[in-house]
């Protein structure tokens, strides 16, 4: 079995359950504008979100310009003009006060502190997520926490893990594991960065890219098992 020192931690939808802060949000962002959050409207916020964070990913938009135009974007589809960037700001104090977890989420990572290399590997924005982190108890569990917006690169970009692997230092790429939610962000970024993947597909989709994940993983405590971690760890 092989042997891990490293583990890279995505934070949406891998540790924090970013689906339950995300709706929480938009409603009351909605709310704000006297509009109803129907399935609708949130079906066709989720796929021109997916559209633009995907080209966001690669390379073919600034975050800046995804963030402050998909709700101008979304609100044009039903005939309403709205300032994007002021709805954006709005909704980012609406997402930083949720810190949803995964199920298993804390307890994961309380033990693997003990006897791995934490760090948070995320695109987004860096006030919110270390909010996030800090507000849901994760915070404390990883030696360092790296964010799209900080390091000018973002996940699946081989610079961003350029970046990571600098400010680490002391690191070997063979013991070095990426686990996170997303086949095009974790999953390709993980493979063109050199290190072993693992896939957390929560939900049981198909892939639907080229790159094959090194593990995956349909529960979180699974992990237990690809790392050989002890159940009879005691706790620091």
């Amino acid at each position: 079995m092989k042997h891990y020192r490293t583990l890279l931690f995505d934070l949406d939808d891998t540790l924090l359950d970013f689906g339950a802060t995300e709706e929480e949000a938009l409603i009351n962002l909605f709310k704000d504008q006297q509009i109803t959050l129907t399935p609708e409207i949130k079906e066709q916020y989720k796929k021109l979100n997916s559209r633009l964070w995907k080209a966001y990913e690669d390379g073919e938009m600034e975050r800046d310009e995804v963030v402050n135009t998909r709700f101008s974007l979304l609100f044009e589809q039903y005939g309403k003009q709205v300032d994007g960037a002021a709805l954006e700001k709005n909704y980012r104090k609406y997402l930083a006060e949720g810190h949803h977890l995964v199920d298993g989420a804390i307890e994961l990572v309380k033990r693997l502190s003990q006897q791995f290399d934490l760090y948070v590997v995320t695109n987004g924005e860096s006030k919110t997520q270390y909010k996030r982190l800090n507000d849901s108890g994760l915070y404390p569990y990883f030696k360092n926490i790296f964010v799209s917006e900080d390091t000018n690169y973002q996940k699946p970009m081989k610079e961003f893990f350029d970046y990571v692997f600098s400010k680490i230092g002391d690191i070997q790429l063979e013991s070095t594991l990426i686990i996170g939610d997303s086949l095009s962000a974790d999953i390709t970024g993980g493979f063109r960065a050199g290190i072993d993947t693992c896939w957390v597909n929560l939900k049981k989709k198909d892939n639907h890219i080229n790159v094959i994940p090194t593990y995956e993983i349909n529960k979180l405590d699974e992990l237990f098992r690809i790392l050989n971690v002890n159940d009879n760890i005691t706790t620091r």
